[in-house]
């Protein structure tokens, strides 16, 4: 494998001006993604916290947004050390583009960087592995989240 990318598509029926409000902003990340969220705004330094069974287990990822072009892309860098500068070399960039289709938007979903963190090829593999089985998890409950809201509205 090249673990270089991670690419995920889904087809929303809901307008691109909903979907992009349910990716980039915390109150909604949290309901989908991670169990909280504080996403600031370009330049400044976010989290999402995931939690574990026990308060110990908790894992606490910074998150910088690096664009946000409403309502067709959102992008950040996550996965560095907290007070750092996220760049190419110490962070994974995910991106977020949304095209109307339809009565719907298509989600293109893209998390890159891999490779460039040079981790040895065990972490790289173990790393990779981790985040796919992640959106792999996450992408389909944006599905049903955006769902419920729409409906719900």
């Amino acid at each position: 494998m090249e673990y270089g990318s991670i690419e995920r598509e889904i087809y929303l029926e809901a307008s691109p001006e909903v979907v992009f409000e349910v990716v980039s902003s915390s109150e909604h990340i949290a309901k989908w993604w991670s169990d909280e969220a504080e996403i600031e705004t370009i330049g400044d330094e976010g989290h999402v916290l995931f939690r574990g069974d026990r308060a110990d287990d908790n894992k606490i990822v910074p998150l910088m947004v690096i664009e946000a072009r409403h309502p067709h892309r959102f992008s950040f860098r996550w996965d560095f050390t907290a007070g750092a500068v996220p760049g190419p070399d110490n962070s994974l960039l995910v991106t977020f583009d949304l095209e109307p289709v339809g009565n719907g938007t298509l989600v293109k979903m893209t998390e890159s960087g891999f490779r460039e963190q040079g981790w040895e090829a065990a972490v790289l593999e173990e790393k990779y592995l981790d985040h796919t089985h992640g959106w792999d998890y996450f992408i389909p409950r944006l599905g049903e989240y955006v769902a419920v809201l729409v409906s719900s509205s």
